[in-house]
């Protein structure tokens, strides 16, 4: 595992974290930490994380768009858990940005160990 001399700040360690916790965009960087396996620990460990929150938010979002396009009677129910899955996923990685800002650990019940599970044994 390499560490830049950038990181070696931690100032500029939380800074990375806050720009992975991004919704949607901070998919991306995290992607990418974990493809080139760099960062510290916490950087992979948050990175793991942003990832399987992001595919469940993606694969829940999917879910409910083809159960929207197939039944024309809970059209107005699954545009409503769609809009609320949304927001819970905009919510969590907000609530997940001030955990870092507060400097405490960050964990998602479920979510975590799924992560360091999951992806932790896949990567190359």
């Amino acid at each position: 595992m390499k560490t830049h001399d950038l990181y070696e700040n931690p100032q500029q360690e939380r800074l990375q974290l806050f720009v992975y916790l991004i919704p949607i965009l901070g998919f991306f960087p995290a992607l990418w930490t974990l493809y080139r396996q760099e960062g510290t620990r916490q950087q992979q460990a948050v990175s793991r994380l942003v990832i399987v929150l992001a595919f469940s938010w993606l694969a829940g979002l999917l879910l409910l768009e083809v159960g929207y396009q197939s039944t024309e009677s809970f059209t107005l129910p699954m545009l409503l858990t769609s809009s609320l899955l949304t927001t819970s996923y905009f919510i969590v990685s907000l609530g997940l940005m001030i955990r870092v800002w507060k400097r405490q650990p960050i964990w998602l019940p479920g979510l975590s160990r799924i992560a360091e599970q999951g992806l932790g044994k896949h990567l190359p």
